[in-house]
């Protein structure tokens, strides 16, 4: 086997179970935010001058400065906390927000007190797939199959004609001289899409607001609690046969979707990235936007055996952190959290589920 073959395999892997699934869902789940609207688009910034507003001069020779945004990229609060109280004990919960500016140095004097006054930490719910690491070089032909139209159709052949002029200017803007195969199938083509004008943005999506908590709590000598839901995958070809199972509609709808989103978002994604940054949540709740995650996640239910696998591994998701935080809060006076942001402000998150259960909730 040729080592560049390996390479291939995990981006083919990122591309159609990572970037498929986890486009869907993440570490948790996608948000059901309200659909966007025209005044959402193009929103007026109103929030007060901050000292982020003063950096526009560096922002605009920043990557993507020129979509009308300044890029924060100095030291700022972040949000605030949202408490959880059961009886004289709390939970202090921190909200994440993805993307954000590949230069923001996040420091927060409120947070490092609460993660030092803390007995406990508990990191982000992850899932964990495991399907043997010898296994997975047999999938290498099935993976490297799965990214593209199981009938060897282009993309031009596969998308509405509109749709995929749209596809080629986003492709010549953010994709430059990409030299990826035009067989690709819609989904795969929208999380290769997707990345590479977030990044051209100047934005990222990754850890990095996590990290900084956890080298707090290494710190301050908090120990840490993973929450990670260990996840085996039994039948590893069922699951890339029944990928290729996904209706070719929903899967042109899930690239439509991300094609508006980054026409019409990616300004704004630069707005959120500034509002979560002085911790302004009610300028985070005007903001709706068309959330390519829905459609992808869509495309991905529309197989009954994945769609039945996701409602499964969502509620075992929820149910480890929420023993976590039980005993968190069981055994501990203070304790500290980091959650999706999302999970916050979609209807029936896991907020509102742990108000549901009697807790006492106070937002920032």
């Amino acid at each position: 086997m040729k080592p560049a073959l390996s390479g291939r395999a995990r981006q083919s892997i990122i591309a159609v179970i990572a970037g498929c699934c986890a486009l869907a869902f993440g570490a948790s789940c996608p948000a059901a935010e309200p659909p966007a609207d025209t005044a959402a688009q193009t929103p007026t910034d109103t929030r007060p001058q901050t000292p982020a507003d003063t950096r526009a001069d560096a922002a605009a020779d920043a990557p993507g400065a020129g979509l009308g945004e300044i890029l924060v990229t100095g030291e700022q609060p972040g949000p605030g906390m949202w408490r959880v109280s059961k009886g004289d004990h709390d939970l202090w919960i921190l909200a994440t927000l993805e993307p954000l500016p590949k230069q923001m140095r996040w420091r927060s004097q409120p947070v490092d007190a609460r993660i030092a006054a803390s007995q406990v930490v508990l990191a982000p719910p992850d899932v964990s797939v495991d399907i043997g690491f010898f296994r997975s070089l047999t999938l290498i032909p099935s993976l490297l199959r799965a990214r593209k139209n199981p009938d060897g159709q282009t993309l031009e052949q596969v998308l509405p004609h509109d749709l995929y002029i749209r596809w080629l200017a986003l492709k010549v803007k953010y994709l430059g001289s990409w030299s990826g195969d035009e067989r690709l199938r819609p989904m795969v083509a929208a999380v290769e899409l997707y990345t590479h004008a977030v990044d051209a943005a100047g934005l990222v999506s990754d850890a990095s607001i996590w990290k900084l908590v956890e080298e707090s709590a290494h710190r301050h000598h908090v120990p840490v609690v993973p929450v990670t839901l260990k996840l085996p995958v039994d039948d590893p070809k069922g699951v890339i046969g029944a990928l290729g199972s996904i209706s070719r509609d929903s899967e042109v709808a899930c690239l439509g979707t991300t094609i508006q989103r980054i026409e019409t978002d990616l300004p704004v994604m630069r707005q959120r990235a500034n509002l979560w940054s002085v911790g302004d949540i009610g300028g985070l709740r005007a903001l709706p936007y068309p959330d390519q995650r829905v459609a992808c996640l869509d495309a991905v239910s529309s197989v009954p055996s994945l769609r039945d696998r996701f409602v499964q591994v969502r509620g075992q998701l929820f149910g480890a952190w929420l023993a976590a935080a039980d005993r968190a809060l069981d055994a501990n006076s203070s304790s500290f959290a980091v959650l999706p942001l999302r999970e916050f402000l979609q209807p029936e998150g896991w907020l509102d589920q742990l108000r549901a259960k009697g807790y006492r909730i106070e937002e920032p």
